[in-house]
């Protein structure tokens, strides 16, 4: 018994559709939890301004021109 090309392209297809529909259904419940959601919200770090930019102690000797000679 052989299948035909055709069923098979619809098999996958329909498998495809399938997949896609349950993604589309979690993303939507994922956005709605994030738009509900209580936690805890990052807040942006204000800076001191550009002349005040402390490096950490790692950075603060390296060289001029990185991967040069």
């Amino acid at each position: 018994m052989e299948i035909s090309n055709n069923v098979i392209i619809a098999v996958v297809l329909g498998v495809l559709v399938v997949i896609a529909a349950v993604q589309a259904f979690q993303m939507i419940g994922l956005k709605n939890r994030v738009g509900t959601s209580t936690g805890a919200i990052a807040t942006p770090v204000q800076s001191a301004g550009a002349g005040n930019a402390q490096l950490p102690s790692n950075l603060q000797n390296l060289p001029q021109m990185v991967g040069g000679c």
